[in-house]
């Protein structure tokens, strides 16, 4: 059964922070319907413009696995015709943490910038594993260009604010200024406006003084997750610590002074192996997601 955890709610749900630096426990979303817009377009992914949107990995050989120490993940489905998630043009942002679908796979999605390991963009570049990255301003300002090439494969670059604040704790109008700085900011550098939003720790997520800013700035979702990686293995937020159809996992930049000593490529890795080992593929986020047209 699809599990379809897309809301427009507010209620007061904990936040459960945790030592991965962005937080590994989420708010969980309100269920509800996803909102249909009048005309969405069912082929927008949001990469840069020529990035192909088909199932990435599988185009990844034995020996490129090999290389990493790993085995290859399941193919990939190909993208659904009719995308699952619906977004609008205009009104209350939906809260997700999953994808409803049938399809046995999961996504990766990573956060805030810190670490800049260039070894880590060889193994994207390898693999083809396609991610969606939640970039804050101040953390990856002395080095845009370090996530171009990561863009360049069809990753997508989404909004996690200017300074990585505890969103609930500060005014509406630096909770706007926070979204709208970062959304400038990563427009002009990358030259797509993020459509997905991630508030740091996933706080404030189904307040709606955040939707609100959420609105006013431009994005049109707000994204939670499912599970977390950690530095070994995953955090997970269901009671069977397993992974199902559409989850969201949880990622961040991160390197040996955060990772006991463990690359950033290491960490990735061992996740990549949690999810082989649980059989599923990793999809791309935006192929799952039908942004609204005009």
């Amino acid at each position: 059964m699809n599990r379809a955890r897309i809301g427009y709610g507010v209620g007061a749900l904990a936040v459960l922070l945790a030592a991965s630096g962005c937080g590994s426990s989420a708010p969980a979303a309100k269920s509800a319907a996803p909102a249909q817009p009048a005309a969405a377009s069912s082929s927008g992914t949001g990469a840069p413009s020529g990035a192909a949107s088909t199932p990435a990995q599988d185009a990844a050989g034995d020996a490129a696995w090999a290389k990493w120490g790993l085995k290859p993940l399941a193919k990939t489905p190909p993208p659904p015709a009719d995308k699952p998630i619906k977004l609008t043009r205009s009104g209350a942002v939906p809260v997700f943490s999953e994808v409803p679908t049938q399809d046995k796979v999961v996504f990766i999605t990573i956060d805030d910038g810190a670490e800049k390991d260039p070894k880590f963009v060889q193994m994207l570049t390898d693999l083809k594993v396609p991610i969606t990255m939640f970039l804050t301003k101040d953390i990856v300002k002395n080095d845009y260009a370090y996530f171009k090439p990561l863009q360049a494969l069809g990753n997508t670059i989404q909004n996690h604010t200017v300074d990585h604040p505890v969103m609930s704790k500060i005014p509406a109008a630096k909770q706007k200024s926070e979204i709208c700085d970062d959304q400038t900011a990563l427009t002009e550098q990358y030259g797509t406006a993020p459509y997905l939003f991630r508030p740091p720790f996933g706080d404030g997520a189904n307040t709606p003084t955040l939707n609100t800013s959420v609105q006013e700035c431009g994005p049109r979702a707000i994204v939670l997750w499912r599970e977390s990686m950690q530095i070994h293995d995953m955090q997970y937020q269901s009671a069977d610590k397993k992974l199902k159809n559409g989850d969201i996992i949880l990622a961040h930049f991160r390197g040996p002074s955060e990772l006991k000593g463990e690359s950033m490529t290491s960490m990735f890795g061992e996740m990549l192996a949690r999810i082989q080992e649980q059989g599923f593929a990793v999809a791309r986020l935006d192929d799952y997601i039908a942004k609204p047209t005009g």
